[in-house]
């Protein structure tokens, strides 16, 4: 035990990760050494800090990209590793198992594991090739990316290629839910154009659902192509009125989009909420400074047909 390892380990530690022997190493060297004692100290009044500020909900989309983000960046560090991944330090993994002896139970366990899927994919690839049932559901936390989308036009069905480990598939039509949340996926996809324009078109036909709105909404605010956008704003027009969060981010595209027609297209569908105070004071700001004389001459013909409510 050496104050390398306490550093290492000090997260695990404040955030109560540590196996109960490997917690009791800790503390002990920490009650003999000053400096980290110290250390600790200062991780757990820090942690202390933060647990006091309000914890933001984080959106699907984020958390559905940052995985994606986070699967491609894991790839490429085992790609650029070279012959360094086949090298094992036994010697370390003596020590971890001197510190964790459930560890022994869990690759046990592991291995039992492991010998049963073996078993259970056989038995799976000795059937018929023409053998159907119930798809198993998807998780959102073992998917990597969205592939492709096919439509059938004639059944309205839709065949989703998805990756996880190895590429699967999904059908169905846009009412299920497990095509639903696929869709969701593939319409923050930064990887493939093509399959977030289509499943950004199919979003569009269900937007009365929340979560699909917010993947609408995000869709408008980081999407690269304004064909997309102008599509999604079409299919938002209808909740301008009644959700805030639409409302906003219309404002925030008729402010600082890069496409005119994208501008304009927000700025006509807010004329129905003009007047509100956050639309009134975006028309306003447009009306006296923006640079382009249609968006600024527009602003100012919404905002001479709006009631003067001071």
């Amino acid at each position: 035990m050496n104050c390398n390892w306490i550093k290492e380990n000090l997260v695990l530690y404040i955030y109560e990760e540590l196996a109960d022997d490997a917690r009791y190493e800790f503390e002990h060297h920490a009650q003999q050494c000053l400096a980290c004692k110290r250390e600790v100290e200062s991780a757990l009044d820090f942690k202390s800090a933060l647990s006091i500020q309000p914890v933001p909900e984080i959106a699907p989309n984020l958390l559905t990209a940052s995985r994606m983000k986070l699967q491609a960046a894991l790839e490429e560090t085992e790609q650029s590793q070279g012959w360094n991944r086949f090298i094992f330090d036994f010697a370390g993994w003596m020590q971890e198992i001197k510190l964790a002896p459930a560890l022994v139970v869990a690759l046990l366990m592991a291995g039992f594991a492991g010998g049963a899927l073996t078993s259970y994919r056989l038995g799976m690839a000795r059937q018929p090739q023409g053998a159907t049932g119930q798809q198993p559901p998807v998780s959102a936390a073992s998917i990597a990316g969205i592939d492709s989308i096919v439509q059938d036009n004639t059944s309205k069905r839709l065949v989703i290629k998805y990756n996880t480990l190895a590429s699967q598939t999904a059908e169905g039509t846009s009412e299920d839910p497990q095509i639903q949340r696929l869709l969701v996926m593939g319409s923050s996809d930064p990887n493939h154009a093509d399959v977030r324009k289509l499943s950004i078109d199919l979003l569009a036909a269900r937007s009365a659902d929340t979560e699909i709105r917010e993947a609408l909404i995000n869709a408008l605010r980081t999407d690269g192509d304004a064909v997309v956008r102008l599509n999604v704003l079409e299919s938002l027009k209808s909740f301008v009125r009644n959700d805030v969060h639409v409302r906003d981010a219309l404002v925030e595209a008729m402010m600082r989009d890069v496409n005119l027609g994208v501008r304009s297209k927000a700025l006509s569908l807010l004329f129905s909420v003009r007047a509100d105070t956050s639309v009134r004071e975006a028309l306003k700001v447009l009306a006296q400074q923006d640079k382009d004389d249609f968006i600024r001459s527009e602003a100012k013909r919404v905002l001479a047909n709006t009631p003067n409510l001071d």
